[in-house]
Formats: C-alpha cells, structure tokens, sequence
C-alpha cells in the first residue's frame, strides 16, 4: 500500500480505514445523527439500530452472542476495565492475579496500580520464543486467584499464544480469563467461547476500521461475571460502560468486522505468503538477521527482525519511502531496547536492532520486493562495504 507514494507496513500501529467502513459511517455524522439514549423520536430509534446492527457484526466476528459486546472508547480502556473490573469487584473472593510480562502496557500498568491498592500480581516469564508455557500458568495458580489476563496475540512479534490451554487452567480454580486479542481479531479466526475466554479486549482501529472506538467482550453465561465500572455517570452499555455512544465509528466498526470475516479466509493466507517473501528477501541480503518470536506460533502480517551491527532506529531513519516501526521506545534522551524483546533475552545491543514490519490488507509483492531492496541496501550502508549479500536471494 502507498500513501503519497510511501509504502505502508506498519499495520499492527494502526490500519487505513477500509472504504466500505467509512461509508457506513458517514450518514451517521449528518442525517443519522441522533443519540441511542434518545428513546422518543426516530433520530434516536435510528441511531440505537445501527448501534445493535453493529454489535451483532462484531458478536458474529467474534463467535458469541450480540448482548456480550459492550462499547468503549478502544482496546486501552477495555483492558483496563476488564483487569480493574474484575479485580475491584471480586476482593471478597481473592486478592491474586496473574499476568504475563510481554503484555500491553494497558495491562501491565494496570496491575501495577491494583498492586498499589494491595493486590498481589504474578508477573509469568516467556520463553526464548515468546510464548508462555501453560504450565507456568498453573503453577501460578492459587485458590485466591480471580483473574488471569493473556494476549492472544503479541502486538510487536506477534506470537500467537496457547489461550485455550491458558482458560481452562484459569478456570480450574474458579479464576477468570481474560485475552486482549486487539492484534489477533481480523487476522486469525477468533472464537471466544471455543477459546474459553470470559472477557476480551478489541479495537477498531486495529482491523480497517475508526480511531477511537473498541469493545469488550463480557461473558454472560454462567458462573456470572461481576465487575465494577471505571467511569461512571450514566446508564449506557448495561451501566458498565456509561457515556454517549460514538454511533458513527460503533458502525464503522462494525463494518469492519463484517469486512473482516468476509475476506478472512483469503487474507490471512496471502498476507502469510507475503510476509514469508520478505523473510526469505531480506535473509538472503542481510547477514546476521534474526526473527524474533515463534515463526510457527504468530499472525501471518508479522515480522520482527534483528540486525546484528546495526541500531534500529538509525536503520528506520535511513529508510526512504517506507513506514515501518522500531522495536525500540526512543525518547530524547536515550533509546531504550523493547520491555518485549528484553524478555526473550535478548541482549541489550541486539534488542534495539529491531524492526518491526506489520504487512496489510493493500500490501502486494511490489511493496515487498521494494522494501527488501531498501532495507538492503541501507544496510550494507550503515555496515560498510561487504555487509549485504547483494544479489543473493533477490525475486
């Protein structure tokens, strides 16, 4: 995909709006734009059935029931009410969770702050391949134990984590289990109810659709879920989620997801396809590469690298027509290698070599083949003369 003739492959950051999603949307900013709340005139009649179309696109998305799709404001927010929520409303049961430390910071600081309340958190290692044994899991595990919260899939190395196995060790001893599966959803088949999840996190922005607008997934089934809201002032969402519904990007979202399980079948493999082009390119250029994360276990758009001799973001910065993103945090002071990456073990110099490459709907092999040559050619570059095999591996 080119932007004013930058090509795109930074999907896991964010995703260009499909067309089809914008369209929907657009009515409900001007003659569709009356309040869901408003129950005695058709403007809010109208809004409030796109709202419940909407829920039902991404309930079928995501293999449950509309009326376990509540609306928040994105991912963030959804993990932090499912974390706070659950915890805050089941003290009488436990005070113990349990985590991973290759979460997302929505998660991670979260815990942090229940910690400061006097919960107590199981921060669980991973391994070398990023993946988290469930075995770990169990061992974790105690009858005070509410809540278990792992990603289904790693938003910068996209590992693809055992949720299932996960679940059903959480539910063992009566915990729940919750997965932010922002970067799964659109990208794999999600079914929530086969994975044994009770809440799960989602964003719009993450999968063609707006900024802005996410969801969470409530199990309703029994044992009955309790939580406690983080905002209040208002009855929306089952009084969960209060505040006016954003009616234009709930049915952008929902679009999306209709989209999303309509080309699913045929995206996944080819963007699998893709992303193993450019693997291969770039190997048979560089020397000294390095995937990190399970090759087997992860989302088909997703390629983290290493590059030995070579600082990330230095190599971004190089980079000409191409959006990519570090696997650094740079700051103006310092750049600090991935809390992700320093998890793996990787050591400090290789950890901020990385580059993350997220490949999309509109990516082709043109795109590819370009950004091989570049990050190729940069690199030999930033290495000086003999450091890329040039012509080995070329397409």
């Amino acid at each position: 995909m080119r932007v004013d003739g930058i090509i795109y492959m930074d999907h896991h950051a964010t995703t260009p709006a499909d067309p089809a999603a914008v369209a929907a949307m657009r009515p409900y900013f001007e003659e569709r734009f009356g309040n869901p709340a408003s129950k005695t005139h058709i403007f809010g009649w109208t809004a409030e059935e796109a709202v419940e179309r909407a829920r039902g696109q991404i309930a079928a998305l995501l293999g449950c029931a509309p009326a376990e799709i509540l609306f928040t404001s994105g991912a963030t927010e959804s993990d932090n009410l499912a974390v706070k929520g659950i915890a805050r409303a089941n003290v009488d049961r436990g005070r113990h969770l349990v985590t991973a430390v290759t979460e997302h910071k929505a998660v991670l600081d979260s815990m942090h702050l229940l910690e400061e309340e006097g919960f107590e958190v199981t921060y669980l290692p991973v391994g070398r391949d990023g993946l988290l044994d469930p075995a770990d899991v169990r061992r974790a595990l105690r009858p005070d134990t509410t809540l278990v919260s792992i990603m289904a899939a790693n938003g910068e190395i996209g590992v693809l984590q055992p949720i299932c196995e996960i679940a059903a060790a959480a539910h063992e001893v009566g915990a729940f289990f919750h997965t932010d599966a922002v970067q799964a959803v659109g990208r794999i088949p999600v079914r929530v109810e086969e994975w044994g999840a009770d809440l799960a996190s989602i964003s719009a922005h993450k999968m063609y659709g707006p900024k802005g607008v996410g969801a969470i997934y409530v199990r309703r089934r029994s044992p009955r879920i309790r939580m406690k809201p983080i905002l209040t002032g208002g009855g929306q969402e089952g009084g969960i989620r209060p505040g006016t519904l954003n009616v234009p990007g709930i049915v952008g979202f929902g679009e999306a997801c209709r989209v999303a399980q309509q080309n699913l079948p045929t995206e996944a493999p080819r963007l699998l396809a893709l992303r193993e082009r450019l693997r291969e390119g770039i190997a048979g250029r560089i020397e000294g590469t390095r995937v990190n994360g399970s090759l087997e276990r992860r989302v088909p758009g997703n390629l983290n690298l290493s590059f030995e001799r070579i600082e990330g973001e230095t190599l971004l910065m190089s980079l000409e027509g191409v959006a990519l993103s570090s696997g650094s945090a740079c700051t103006s002071k310092s750049v600090e290698a991935s809390y992700v990456l320093r998890a793996l073990g990787l050591p400090e110099g290789l950890a901020q070599t990385s580059i993350r490459f997220g490949l999309g709907r509109w990516n082709t092999e043109e795109d590819v083949d370009y950004v091989i040559e570049e990050v190729a050619r940069k690199a030999a570059r930033l290495r000086g003369p003999g450091a890329a095999r040039i012509g080995v591996g070329s397409r």
